[in-house]
């Protein structure tokens, strides 16, 4: 007696794609390393992020506020010569980009940035909000 095998359509398609990609052909990114970038709040009176940028220098990275969005962005271009060999030019290039949605107390005309060995560390303080005010209840 023979045994019933339900018939996959895409099973035939889905081993082409593993022999021609790999196992991984779904997963593009898993062998690309990806600077981390930590978030964080010190004492409730300002915001830090802090991008692990090994790979950049100070001049190839850029900060702005763009409608209450911290844009950090980084690129840097490697050109090499070599008549020696049988190519002309040699070119890579890396880049990196953060979107980090500030909160609506932010003070914008204050942050503040400085990179030191390969960490940028942008600071976000918080403007000081007023106190509740706290309304009395009276008995009628």
């Amino acid at each position: 007696m023979a045994n019933l095998v339900p018939f996959d359509p895409f099973s035939e398609l889905q081993a082409l794609q593993r022999n021609f990609f790999g196992d991984d052909w779904l997963m593009p990114t898993r062998n690309v390393h990806m600077p981390t970038t930590d978030v964080y709040t010190e004492d409730d009176k300002q915001l830090v992020v802090e991008a692990h940028l090994p790979k950049f220098d100070e001049k190839d990275v850029e900060v702005h506020v763009d409608g209450g969005v911290l844009v950090i962005s980084a690129e840097k271009h490697e050109q090499e010569k070599d008549k020696a060999k049988k190519y002309v030019v040699r070119e890579s290039s890396s880049s990196f980009y953060r979107r980090i949605q500030l909160p609506k107390a932010a003070d914008v005309d204050k942050i503040d940035g400085d990179m030191k060995d390969g960490v940028l560390k942008v600071v976000v303080p918080f403007k000081e909000l007023p106190a509740p005010k706290k309304i009395t209840i009276k008995k009628k």
